[in-house]
């Protein structure tokens, strides 16, 4: 697998756009040289997982402009 590749070995695919996200805000997350130490993810979660992880402290949907 290449850092341009998913898990499933094919071509990274943009993942949102609006707004566009990504380390290069380029609407794919992929890694760069310059955010060491960083993994990026991009996934589509159903509601009631997201309210699971809540419900374990893991708050996923609350946005974090201070991290």
């Amino acid at each position: 697998m290449t850092s341009d590749e998913n898990v499933y070995g094919t071509e990274l695919r943009p993942c949102s756009t609006d707004p566009k996200t990504g380390f290069e805000r380029d609407g794919h997350c992929r890694a760069s040289p310059r955010d060491p130490g960083r993994h990026e993810i991009c996934s589509v979660m159903t509601e009631e997982f997201l309210q699971h992880s809540a419900e374990q402290g893991n708050d996923l949907t609350t946005p974090r402009p201070d991290l």
